[in-house]
């Protein structure tokens, strides 16, 4: 008897087991595209050549079966992609060795849509991280942390985006986006541990940047970015978790970037 009960005690706990397993699926929630698809008109940076889609067979083959194919050609800083922390830091790591645990983590959603509004030169600052932890608590070690300007929706006009719709060093002189100021980048970088940054522009600094300072201190610091990023409207300004995995470049100063974001159901 006293073994019958005890097979019926592992029974139970056994099925227990199964209903909180069940109920603690650790992907179960809202997934959120963070990503532009590539194509012709994507915005790529004024001195980069336009991304290139080209046909090598679309259609029946001589064997009656469907195939199609295509190469192509891109930057590796164009579109939504990775600043590898080669990109501005020599010797540092390149697209490959970024650890995974830099691109994955809960996702800390910064607000500066409505200061960006009145200024597309306008450079977030500690008093908006500040500001966002008076509200969510301290920055949790290891964040991805996203900057929403609200400028994604002008993606793929580059006027609108960047500020101007020129080509080469024209263009770059006439560029106009919001970014990060120094003052930001340095106390992320040096006060707290953050695993990236990542906003929905086309670079860290801001379109006027001459010294590009803000990618210097954080790249310095194998603090890779996110540029181009979008759709993070669709977050809420904390408990959501970010996976971001760029093309394992060998050596590359950046990489196009598939990322994505986890919104849990309890949010």
């Amino acid at each position: 008897m006293r073994y019958g009960m005890a097979i019926g005690a592992v029974a139970a706990l056994f099925l227990a087991g199964c209903t909180q397993a069940e109920q603690s699926d650790p992907l179960a929630g809202r997934w959120v595209d963070l990503t532009h698809e590539l194509a012709e008109d994507s915005v790529f940076w004024p001195t980069a050549e336009d991304y290139r889609h080209e046909e090598v067979m679309h259609g029946h083959t001589d064997g009656g079966w469907f195939y199609s194919s295509y190469n192509i050609a891109l930057s590796e800083h164009g579109g939504t992609h990775l600043d590898a922390p080669i990109h501005f830091a020599e010797g540092a790591e390149t697209a490959d060795q970024v650890p995974l645990e830099r691109l994955v983590g809960p996702a800390a959603v910064i607000d500066v849509s409505a200061a960006s509004e009145s200024d597309r030169d306008y450079r977030f600052g500690k008093a908006d991280i500040t500001g966002w932890e008076e509200d969510h608590g301290r920055l949790p070690d290891g964040a991805i942390v996203l900057f929403r300007t609200g400028f994604s929706k002008f993606w793929p006009d580059r006027e609108k985006y960047m500020g101007t719709a020129l080509r080469g060093e024209k263009g770059v002189a006439e560029l106009h986006f919001p970014g990060l100021s120094e003052g930001a980048a340095r106390f992320l970088a040096e006060e707290r541990k953050v695993a990236a940054v990542g906003l929905d522009t086309p670079s860290l600094d801001y379109g006027q940047s001459e010294d590009f300072i803000v990618h210097r201190i954080l790249l310095a610091r194998n603090i890779p970015g996110f540029e181009n990023v979008t759709n993070l409207d669709q977050l809420p300004a904390s408990g959501a978790y970010v996976i971001a995995l760029p093309t394992k470049i060998k050596d590359g100063s950046g990489a196009p970037l598939r990322i994505v974001a986890l919104v849990p159901d309890e949010i």
